[in-house]
């Protein structure tokens, strides 16, 4: 073995501990994680590729830097050190050389941020909505209230929305229950799953917005392709368009507390029919019944018909007769 060399053993196990970093790191990253994920997801959304693409873009990049600067890196110390006989040059300066490392990494920048750029303007951009679902974070949990729909006011549809009970007794210290078993329809949903979730239609533009009623929470449902803080006193908004009917999961993305990792989200895209009869159903439990109307008064009783007086004669004074 030569001065300076890896062994091969050496070698192998620090790239197997290298990968099972990185898919512990990778599925920590993630608030709906799928066995083997290690990238961001695609997403459900019109806009989630956008992030998608990005998140790409970016990693590329910086992937490619790392293997250029490692690699020369490496070369010049294994292939030009010391006891190989290799002297070390005296220049200290190549202008040449320092215009086009200063350049490069300039254009790229230069690219990086005009992409993003594009990306951040189409996200602020809600005009258009067909949808509007105010969401208000809480310790431990969610609000959502139902602002309006195809351009007509809904009135008094909103919920709570906090982990389902089967996760909540799970956790417990001492409880004696298995995670493993918290599922739905087969899938686990232990911690990620709510009592009530927010149901919204698929192919609808739906303007959010997002505020706390506390501390700093952070709304984040990977699919949708974003996550927006919730702050106490101000009102952040963003939209999404759900392409897809399906569940989609995510959790507060804020350090919040002692129970933050119990604050789940999780997101029940309906076809629109299937939406809209929700929703009436909804509309129609929180509207009051109409108040009886009051029984009609009875008839008034007819006068009783007043006796009949007997008529009494009056004798006919006579006068005296003289």
């Amino acid at each position: 073995m030569t001065s300076g060399g890896i062994r091969p053993s050496g070698f192998k196990r620090a790239v197997t501990a290298a990968l099972f970093a990185l898919t512990m790191f990778g599925g920590v990253a993630l608030a709906n994680p799928q066995p083997g994920q290690l990238n961001m997801t695609r997403g459900a959304s019109t806009w989630s590729p956008e992030a998608y693409f990005l998140n790409n873009v970016a990693f590329g990049v910086c992937v490619v830097i790392g293997i250029l600067v490692f690699g020369a890196m490496f070369i010049a110390m294994f292939r030009f050190r010391k006891s190989r006989g290799a002297v070390a040059e005296k220049w200290s300066h190549n202008t040449t050389l320092e215009i086009v490392w200063t350049t490069i990494p300039v254009i790229i920048l230069i690219v990086l941020a005009y992409l993003a750029t594009g990306g951040l303007r189409t996200f602020a951009d809600t005009t258009g909505s067909e949808m509007t679902v105010k969401v208000t974070g809480y310790q431990w949990k969610w609000r959502y209230d139902y602002v309006d729909y195809k351009g007509k006011a809904i009135e008094k549809v909103g919920f709570m929305s906090k982990l389902d009970r089967e996760s909540d007794e799970t956790r417990q210290l001492d409880s004696g229950l298995d995670p493993k078993s918290v599922q739905v329809d087969g899938y686990n949903t232990y911690l990620i799953n709510v009592d009530k979730p927010l149901v919204v239609p698929v192919g609808t533009k739906i303007r959010f917005v997002i505020t706390a009623g506390d501390v700093i929470h952070s709304w984040w449902v990977p699919a949708l392709g974003w996550k927006m803080d919730a702050i106490p006193g101000i009102v952040n908004a963003a939209w999404t368009n759900i392409t897809e009917p399906g569940v989609y999961r995510g959790q507060c993305a804020e350090l919040c507390g002692q129970d933050h990792g119990f604050m789940p989200i999780v997101v029940k895209a309906l076809p629109k029919a299937e939406f809209e009869k929700w929703l009436a159903d909804q509309e129609a439990a929180a509207t009051p019944p109409a108040p009886a109307a009051p029984a009609s008064a009875p008839a008034p009783a007819s006068t009783a018909a007043a006796p009949k007086t007997a008529a009494v004669d009056v004798p006919v004074s006579q006068g005296h007769q003289g």
